[in-house]
């Protein structure tokens, strides 16, 4: 069931309303800002997130940080190699008293759903997850049934060296917007986080509520009142069309992967307070947004080059566009264009960045 949604903030309110929930969250997750911020972006792009790293890293941390500062519901789910996909979506079963079948809802159904080490359960169980990431409603005996909103699967995924692991489907990988790598602390960091634990007295750091449901529905809508302009527009579709025409990879990213590049850009500049659109909001999207979605050929294991290289290179060889005083208006999904004030400060800060 949707919660009664307020109307869409603006940029600038998103954004502050955003720094204050990753503060907050900083209090516990120490020296992973930008890990952070990834995550919310997906957050606001009605998108999922795959955390993938060793294990002891703070995983978990960061899924159960985000739930109580966003104020929603949350659900844990181990997967393990006997998970079955009934024991995710729920089952039907029967009333012994009345003689009725009844839905009997799985822990698929919450706000925001920790899958964790998502990679040690087979495909048949990880693929239960496919409806409900792509629709948000999971299908039981053939009856559908809606998930509660809004809906996060944020996962969690060990290396596929270890034993036990199985990889995950490339269509499980692209239903995911971005994966985040958090790796180890600096020193400082991880000496912080001792220090922390010895102030605090308690081994279970606690994050207090910043959001709520309502209140992160109607950020979310802020997200489309983001404009684009029409070469920014054309700077994805070209970053994404080079993943399918470079010689090291052998399959590049979807059209899907375009949509949640666009989307989580726009997320990105609203947390940075603008409610347009920047060459460097996709740039910095680009790597999470799009490694995980790519097949590299055979030989490029043997030289141990991963996604985010070739991405790197690509992205230095895609051409950025420069916004000029003679550009046409951006284009605008809720109909508006951007004012002359908006237009002249997105022109400023593309000529300081790039």
């Amino acid at each position: 069931m949707t919660p009664n949604v307020p109307s869409a903030p603006a940029a600038t309110d998103v954004a502050g309303r955003s720094a204050a929930v990753l503060d907050e969250i900083e209090k516990v997750v120490v020296g992973k800002r930008s890990a952070l911020e990834l995550i919310l972006c997906a957050v606001l792009a009605r998108a999922h997130v795959l955390i993938e790293d060793l294990p002891g890293l703070g995983k978990t941390m960061i899924a159960r940080s985000f739930a109580d500062a966003l104020g929603l519901g949350f659900r844990r789910v181990q997967f393990t190699p006997d998970l079955l996909p009934a024991d995710l979506t729920g089952t039907t079963v029967l009333n012994q008293k009345t003689g009725e079948f009844s839905f009997r809802a799985g822990p698929v159904f919450t706000n925001l759903l920790l899958a964790d080490e998502i990679n040690r359960t087979p495909p048949k169980t990880q693929a239960a997850l496919l409806e409900a990431m792509a629709e948000e409603q999971v299908s039981v005996d053939g009856y559908s049934h809606q998930l509660p909103q809004p809906f996060v699967v944020l996962a969690t995924d060990n290396p596929i060296e270890y034993e036990g692991t199985y990889p995950l489907p490339e269509a499980q990988l692209d239903r995911f917007g971005l994966r985040v790598r958090i790796g180890y602390l600096k020193q400082d960091d991880e000496v912080e986080v001792l220090s922390r634990r010895l102030e605090r007295g308690s081994g279970l750091p606690k994050v207090s509520q910043m959001l709520d449901a309502e209140s992160l529905l109607a950020m979310r809508e802020s997200v489309e009142s983001v404009s684009v302009q029409s070469d920014v527009l054309d700077y994805v579709v070209r970053i994404v069309a080079a993943t399918r025409d470079d010689k090291d990879v052998l399959v590049g990213a979807s059209p899907r992967a375009s949509l949640a590049l666009l989307q989580l850009a726009r997320a990105h500049a609203l947390l940075d307070g603008r409610d347009y659109l920047i060459p460097e909001d996709v740039k910095t999207l680009a790597v999470p947004t799009l490694a995980h979605r790519l097949s590299l050929r055979p030989e490029m294991w043997v030289r141990r080059i991963q996604p985010e290289d070739v991405l790197t290179k690509l992205l230095s060889k895609v051409s950025a566009p420069r916004t000029s005083s003679g550009s046409q208006s951006s284009s605008n999904p809720s109909g508006g264009t951007r004012s002359d004030a908006h237009r002249s400060r997105a022109e400023q800060s593309v000529e300081s960045r790039w």
